[in-house]
């Protein structure tokens, strides 16, 4: 994600927290200061917010430790304002895998709840919250609240919640995703308008309708998803990749792969020697190239010999999760060693809207 850093790296996934999140610590610091007029309330709140995000860490990672569990690999966890991401590599393609990487997250939270509980509890300790630092059971008590809040929060039955993960995992289970998803959706919008509606005319706290924002936008991101998921269904890459495509030797210049952009649609090459793909070629490589004033060196030097590729019976849904991981548009189609086409986003984007309007013609027939 854009304006993100990584601050750890745990079993393999990027810990990354948003420019956002360090503005929340930054607005907290400043009210409490505000109302209390001393430093030590200002730390005090901004650890306590620290303390609730490494909850939400647990939380994410929980998911991510079920998720790998059916070979579903998590690339990494941001932190931002309203809660963590857990940027996954695909959706699960059965409801009970769903349902069990749904729920595990909230179970890691309720986890937290019931140590920090039985802790205050064995201690003699009251559960009365209490953010002083001069009184760190009352500070382990304003922990548990807050996770409790979360807890029951992530569980409401709409997206993108846990909550609203487990309703479309259990529809799901009774009818098609792409149907369950818009169930899912559309009770993810009605809590978004409730949200703002609170917001705004009962507590006046815009922080709700920041959330609500987020809900909306988050459940609709969810139906297209899934709408799109449907359209293509298992299709294989075969019936969208391009077929008439140019290839590059790798002892070529730079200059011969300018021209044959100029010429004709094509922005990424495959560099074949011997008819094996040694490597691709970009655009952005191919800019580097000129801005360094290297148009005459071969196109080896500045190929990417580590790439991507699918082949042309795998399917589209799959290819495109490669073409996300790669953060790259272009896919070479291989049949064995052999380059037998490409498949690039603008494709699969063109493919999806024909097959759309294919569907709706349908439909209105």
């Amino acid at each position: 994600m854009r304006w993100s850093w990584t601050i750890a790296r745990i079993r393999g996934i990027n810990v990354d927290i948003h420019a956002t999140f360090l503005i929340l610590l930054a607005w907290i610091a400043l009210v409490s200061y505000g109302q209390a007029r001393t430093p030590g309330a200002a730390f005090a709140a901004v650890l306590l917010t620290l303390v609730i995000f490494a909850s939400v860490v647990l939380h994410e990672f929980g998911h991510a430790f079920v998720a790998a569990h059916y070979g579903i690999k998590t690339r990494s966890i941001t932190l931002l304002p309203i809660g963590g991401i857990a940027h996954v590599e695909r959706i699960p393609e059965r409801p009970e895998q769903e349902l069990a990487i749904a729920i595990a997250g909230p179970i890691v939270t309720i986890a937290i709840v019931i140590v920090l509980y039985l802790a205050l509890r064995l201690s003699g300790q009251s559960l009365t919250a209490n953010t002083s630092l001069a009184a760190p059971w009352s500070f382990a008590a304003q922990t548990m609240w807050v996770n409790i809040v979360l807890a029951l929060f992530n569980l409401l039955p709409a997206f993108p919640m846990d909550g609203g993960r487990v309703l479309r995992a259990l529809l799901a289970m009774r009818m098609s995703f792409a149907q369950a998803t818009e169930v899912a959706a559309r009770i993810g919008k009605v809590f978004a308008l409730l949200f703002a509606l609170v917001g705004l005319f009962v507590v006046g706290n815009p922080f709700l309708v920041v959330i609500a924002a987020f809900v909306w936008l988050a459940a609709a991101a969810e139906a297209n998803a899934a709408q799109l998921k449907d359209t293509i269904g298992d299709v294989p890459v075969s019936k969208a990749m391009i077929t008439e495509i140019r290839a590059l030797e790798p002892e070529q210049p730079v200059s011969a792969a300018i021209e044959e952009v100029r010429a004709g649609f094509q922005h990424d090459f495959p560099v074949v020697h011997d008819h094996v793909v040694a490597g691709m070629l970009t655009r952005e490589d191919l800019l580097g190239a000129l801005a360094h004033g290297q148009a005459d060196l071969p196109v080896a030097t500045v190929m990417h010999r580590d790439f991507a590729a699918t082949t042309p019976e795998e399917s589209i849904q799959r290819a495109m999760e490669r073409l996300r991981n790669c953060h790259c548009r272009t896919l070479p189609v291989m049949q064995g060693s052999e380059v037998v086409g490409l498949l690039t986003a603008d494709k699969i984007s063109e493919f999806v809207m024909i097959a759309s309007a294919a569907r709706t013609g349908k439909k209105a027939a």
